[in-house]
């Protein structure tokens, strides 16, 4: 089961936000530190935390708060 606070917090340390600033409809348009470097770090970072391996397309396509939970739900069901 996928714990939200964690991923919040995971955001946010690699986002340099708040994780109180990680809302539903976050996403890279909506944050403006997240930059194509801090995406491939905060992968790296999600893949750690919740000991899952993201799939290079999936990686690629994670720009938002909502898809990134809904490939870490799917990942960590699978497990």
């Amino acid at each position: 089961m996928l714990n939200e606070a964690t991923l919040q917090q995971v955001m946010g340390a690699v986002l340099n936000v708040p994780p109180s600033a990680i809302e539903p409809n976050s996403s890279m348009d909506t944050i403006k530190a997240w930059d194509s470097l801090r995406h491939m770090h905060l992968v790296l970072a999600l893949e750690e935390e919740f000991e899952v391996a993201i799939p290079d397309e999936e990686a690629a396509n994670i720009t938002s708060y909502a898809l990134i939970k809904l490939v870490l739900q799917d990942l960590l069901k699978s497990r």
